[in-house]
C-alpha cells in the first residue's frame, strides 16, 4: 500500500483531492466517514446519500464536520463541492450523475437499491467501490461487465474479509507459490439463529439484529465467499462448504481434499480456529529445493504452507481500495468473468404455501454457497433475491429453495440483472 499512501500525499500537496460520494450511513459509513475525515491525505468526502438525513449528519458529527448542507439537485450538489462544502443528500442518484464525484462507495447492504445506484454511477462514469457483499455475490459479474464497457473499476472493498484474502492470494501467487484454497475463519456457525436470538448481541455492539443474525447463520461468510470464488476462479467442494473445526488456522493444511484444491481449488473456511477474525491462504509448493527453505522459514514440511492475516478492519481501510480505483485502475477484489459460486437461498424452518420470505438474517432462510453451474440447472433461488418472494408451495426446513417454489415479486431491477447475467454467461 505504499505506493497508494504516495500518491495520495501527491494528491494532497496537489491540492486535487480524490472526492468520494458516499451512498449509506449506518454502522460501517459511519466508520468509513471518520477515516477519510481524520486519517487520509488526499482524498475527501464530499457528500453522504441517506435516506434519513440525520444519519448523514450524524456520519459527519461524528467524524468532527460540522458544517453540512443539505442538496436536492445535481447542480446544487456540484456548486457545494466546488465551495468545499460536506453535502448530504436523500437522493442517491445525485451523487451517481454529479460530475465533482470521482467515485462512490456504496455501503447499504441493500440489493435492489443498491442495484439502481451502482447502474447509475457506472452509467455516469463513477468507480465503485462495494461494501456490499450481498449485491455483489448475486449480480457482480454482470456490473463488471457493465463496469468494464464504461471504463470504470467496481471492486470490493480492502479491509473486510474478501479484500484481505485477495491482497494474500496476490502476494502468495506473487512469491511463486500456488493458491489452491482462500479461507475465512469463522467463530460461529449456526444457520437456525434468528433475530430474536442475536438480539442481544447486535444491542451491545450496537447493531442491527438481522445483520448480526446473517453472520451467525452463515448467510454473509456465503456472500463472501462467493465474491472471493468469483475473483479466483475457485469452487465449493460441497454445498455450504466444507467448514472444518480446527484450533489454530496452522492446522488448516491438513484438513481440505488434497485433489479438489489441485484441481483448480477451493473457497472455504475453518471454525473456531485461532487466531479470531482473519483469514488465509493455503499454497501449494511442490520444488524440493523451496520446499527445504520454507521447511527453514519454519512454514512446515509442505507441500502446502498455511499464509494468514490474523485480523481484518474493515472501514479503516475503505478509503484505500478508492484511491486504488480511482488512481491507478486497480481493483482489491473484482469477478475474474462469470459468476462461478452463487448463495442458494435455504429454508430455516418448515416453510408454507402464501408465505412471504423476509430478509437476509431473518426468521425465513439462510444462505449457502453452491457452484454456479449446479444453481443454473437446478434453477436454484439465489438468496440476494429471496426477500419478499412468496413461497407459491411447501418447502421443509434445510431443503434448498428454487425459482418453481416462489413467486418473485414485480417489477425489481435486481431480478432483470440477474436474468440477464444468466443468459450472458450460461445461454440460459
Amino acid at each position: 500500500m505504499i505506493i497508494v499512501d504516495s500518491a495520495l500525499k501527491a494528491r494532497a500537496k496537489d491540492k486535487n483531492p480524490v472526492r468520494v460520494g458516499m451512498i449509506g450511513a449506518g454502522f460501517m459509513g459511519r466508520g468509513i466517514a471518520l477515516q477519510i475525515a481524520t486519517a487520509i491525505q488526499g482524498m475527501e468526502l464530499v457528500v453522504i446519500a441517506n435516506r434519513t438525513q440525520s444519519e448523514a449528519e450524524r456520519a459527519y458529527r461524528e467524524a468532527g464536520v460540522s458544517d453540512v448542507e443539505f442538496v436536492d439537485s445535481v447542480s446544487a450538489l456540484e456548486d457545494a463541492i466546488d465551495k468545499g462544502s460536506s453535502c448530504i443528500t436523500d437522493n442517491a442518484l445525485l451523487v451517481c450523475e454529479a460530475n465533482a464525484v470521482d467515485a462512490i462507495i456504496e455501503v447499504t447492504g441493500q440489493i435492489e437499491f443498491g442495484a439502481h445506484v451502482v447502474m447509475s454511477a457506472i452509467e455516469h462514469g463513477k468507480h465503485v467501490v462495494l461494501m456490499n457483499a450481498e449485491l455483489d455475490a448475486t449480480i457482480g459479474p454482470l456490473l463488471k461487465t457493465y463496469a468494464d464497457r464504461a471504463g470504470v473499476v467496481i471492486t470490493n472493498a480492502d479491509g473486510d474479509q474478501p479484500g484481505v484474502i485477495m491482497n494474500l492470494f496476490r502476494y502468495v501467487q506473487a512469491i511463486g507459490c500456488r493458491p489452491v484454497l482462500a479461507g475465512n475463519m469463522k467463530g460461529l456457525q449456526d444457520p437456525y439463529r434468528t433475530p430474536e436470538t442475536q438480539k442481544s448481541y447486535a444491542d451491545t455492539y450496537h447493531q442491527k439484529p438481522h445483520m448480526v443474525t446473517s453472520f451467525a447463520d452463515g448467510s454473509k461468510i456465503s456472500m463472501e465467499m462467493a465474491v472471493v470464488a468469483n475473483a479466483t476462479g475457485f469452487k465449493v467442494g460441497q454445498r455450504g462448504m466444507y467448514g472444518p473445526k480446527c484450533k489454530h488456522v496452522n492446522d488448516a493444511a491438513g484438513l481440505f481434499p488434497i485433489e479438489q484444491l489441485l484441481d483448480g481449488g477451493l473457497v472455504d473456511y475453518v471454525l473456531g480456529a485461532e487466531p479470531g477474525g482473519g483469514v488465509f491462504i493455503l499454497g501449494y509448493v511442490d520444488d524440493p529445493i523451496q520446499q527445504e527453505y520454507l521447511k527453514y522459514y519454519k512454514m512446515g514440511d509442505g507441500p502446502l504452507y498455511v499464509f494468514y492475516t490474523p485480523y481484518h478492519i474493515c472501514h479503516f481501510e475503505v478509503p484505500l481500495t478508492v484511491a486504488r480505483a480511482v488512481l491507478f485502475g486497480d481493483a482489491a477484489v473484482t469477478p475474474l468473468g462469470g459468476p462461478v459460486v452463487d448463495v442458494v437461498t435455504t429454508a430455516k424452518c418448515d416453510l408454507k404455501k402464501g408465505e412471504q420470505l423476509d430478509r437476509i438474517g431473518g426468521f425465513a432462510c439462510y444462505g449457502v454457497t453452491e457452484n454456479s453451474d449446479i444453481c443454473v440447472k437446478e434453477r436454484l433461488l439465489p438468496m440476494g433475491l429471496s426477500e419478499g418472494c412468496t413461497m407459491v408451495k411447501d418447502v421443509p426446513k434445510d431443503q434448498v429453495i428454487r425459482y418453481s417454489d416462489v413467486e418473485l415479486p414485480v417489477g425489481r431491477l435486481c431480478d432483470k440483472l440477474r436474468a440477464e447475467q444468466t443468459r450472458h454467461f450460461f445461454n440460459e
